[in-house]
This record gives C-alpha cells, sequence and structure tokens, in this order.
C-alpha cells in the first residue's frame, strides 16, 4: 500500500460521520437478511418478495438509497480510476486467495471426513442460488454482471470503502467487511446446515480479494465487480448444458489459476534486491518502504506507480 507523502493528510473517501455509515450498515443488512424471515412473520409481504423485482428492490434498492442519503458518493468518486493497476491486482489476490479458499475447505473437508462424514452428505442438497435460474439461465448469465456491480458498489464502495483512507490499517475493515459480505448470504446457511463452513470460504476470501483490489488501485470498482460478475455468470452456465457447464468450469478455474500464476510472478519480481548504483556509498539514513503500513502490500507495483500512489492517492491511472 502506498504510504502519503510526508506532511499531506490524505482526504478521507467519506466525510459521512460514523452514526449515519453504521446506521447505513445496519439498514443494508437488515435488508438482505429480511427475504429470509419476512415472508414467514408476515405472509403479504409475499407480494414484494415473492418475485424478483421485489426482491431487489428491497435486497438492492433500499440499501442504495440509504447509504446515497447517509454517506454520499464519496465513496464511489475513483470507481473506474487507475484501471490497469485494479486489472493486475484483481487478477492477483483473486488468484491468489481464491486458491487459499480452496485449500482451506480442503482442510475443513479433511475434518468432517474423519469426524462427521455424514455432514458432507448435506453438499448434495441443490444450491438455492442456481435453482431460482433453472428456468432461464442465460438471463442470470447476463444478470450476474449486474448483481455483480450492485453488490460491489454496496460493499467495496459503501461499506468498506469509509475506511479507505482512514487512520489506521486498512486490513481490519477489509476482513470484517468481507465476513459479512459472506454472512449475509444465509441461504447457504439454511440450506447445508452444519456443513455451511465448507462454503463461506469461497465467499469470504472473494471478498477479500475484492476489496484488496478496491485498496491498492485508489478505489476502483469496476475490476471488482467484472470479476465478481464472472465468478457468478459462470456458476450459472453450468445449467445451460453439459458443453457449456465444462466451460463454466474451465473459465472459472483458468481465471483462478492464471491469477495465481500472475500473483506468483509479481511476487516474485518484487522480492529481487534492486541494483545498486554504481559508486553508491551507504550512509545509515532511515527510510520508510512504501506498503510498510499495510498487512498485503500491493504486487507488482513499479516505481513510479509507487511514487505516483504516494503523491496522488486518488490520481487517475
Amino acid at each position: 500500500m502506498a504510504v502519503p507523502r510526508a506532511g499531506r493528510t490524505p482526504r478521507p473517501a467519506s466525510a459521512a460521520p460514523a452514526a449515519r455509515y453504521w446506521l447505513g450498515v445496519v439498514v443494508t443488512v437488515t435488508a438482505i437478511v429480511s427475504q429470509y424471515f419476512v415472508p414467514q412473520l408476515v405472509p403479504g409481504s409475499r407480494v414484494v418478495y415473492g418475485n424478483l423485482p421485489g426482491d431487489l428492490l428491497v435486497v438492492y434498492g433500499v440499501p442504495i438509497v440509504a447509504f446515497s442519503l447517509l454517506a454520499g458518493a464519496a465513496p464511489l468518486r475513483n470507481w473506474s480510476r487507475r484501471a490497469r493497476v485494479a486489472v493486475r491486482e484483481g487478477f492477483a489476490w483473486y488468484g491468489a486467495l481464491s486458491i487459499l479458499a480452496l485449500v482451506v475447505i480442503l482442510v475443513l473437508g479433511f475434518f468432517y471426513a474423519t469426524f462427521d462424514p455424514a455432514a458432507l452428505k448435506l453438499l448434495t442438497r441443490p444450491n438455492p442460488a442456481l435453482e431460482q435460474a433453472e428456468g432461464n439461465p442465460w438471463f442470470f448469465v447476463g444478470f450476474s454482471f449486474v448483481v455483480g456491480a450492485v453488490e460491489e458498489t454496496i460493499f467495496r464502495g459503501w461499506i468498506f470503502g469509509y475506511w479507505r483512507e482512514r487512520p489506521g490499517s486498512w486490513v481490519v475493515p477489509a476482513l470484517w467487511t468481507s465476513a459479512l459480505f459472506a454472512g449475509v448470504h444465509l441461504y447457504y446457511a439454511t440450506t447445508y446446515g452444519i456443513a455451511t463452513p465448507l462454503i463461506f470460504p469461497e465467499l469470504f476470501f472473494a471478498g477479500l480479494a475484492f476489496a484488496t483490489t478496491y485498496q491498492f488501485s485508489g478505489g476502483n470498482l469496476v475490476i471488482p465487480a467484472l470479476l465478481h460478475g464472472a465468478q457468478d455468470a459462470t456458476a450459472y452456465l453450468t445449467l445451460v448444458s453439459p458443453l457449456w457447464q465444462d466451460i463454466g468450469l474451465a473459465t472459472h478455474y483458468t481465471i483462478i489459476l492464471g491469477g495465481g500464476l500472475l500473483f506468483l510472478v509479481l511476487y516474485l519480481r518484487d522480492r529481487e534486491p534492486p541494483p545498486e548504483p554504481s559508486g553508491a556509498v551507504a550512509t545509515g539514513a532511515a527510510f520508510e518502504v512504501p506498503g510498510a503500513r499495510g498487512a498485503f502490500p500491493p504486487v507488482g507495483q513499479t516505481e513510479g506507480e509507487r511514487m505516483s500512489s504516494t503523491q496522488r492517492p486518488s490520481g487517475p491511472s
């Protein structure tokens, strides 16, 4: 993470008071999880919740209106900035953290197989997100990118973006907002029960990859939205036909493996010590390495990009 130039205090991504921000978070979570209990508690509400437009109005419309009024558009102002950096960081972190998610799932699967193998049978239940798309999977393939854009605007743009340039480490907000993103997918818990921990790592680490991309790109939302949409779209492709199922799975894992390889290449490149200038004399002066204040330094960032982000935290690519 680039460190601001000494003597300059970065402008916060959002100037909204904390109380208004937290109210927006509460309204958002309430609106999203309401789809799981309101129709059962208030049967008349099924007029709204029982169809796609009504669900979208509540689950996405209410949070957008709430944050627009309470926090404003400041966290979204750099939504298209530094696209080249966002592509590199997005693919690298999405690939690396998706591989980490697979490792976590394999470890959890080993413990389930050892101590509670019957729980693994719960994973054979139909995926509720895919069930609703069986009648028109191509619509949901395309609609995935709309959902990806909306969810990234809400979770990375407003909920995480509020903390992007505020004092303290950005990693803690990235972790808890990613956990929140995974947690609001309650339909997995109601479907898979005790086996749900095998589902959530993929959601959590995907959210963390999107937050990291947003952070290191200075607020870009386009690339996280496209990666988010691609992740969902490849899942819906499995419903079209056996051929498209193979294409969807191949595309999904190609993105992951390609991103993981990119992360490895950039990491190894950054590990190479810079050549010392001829005739240089060591002075012993202390210096600060860009990224030292962040737990996850951006991979593959050139010196010019470091200087650019240091002097202009919110500048264009």
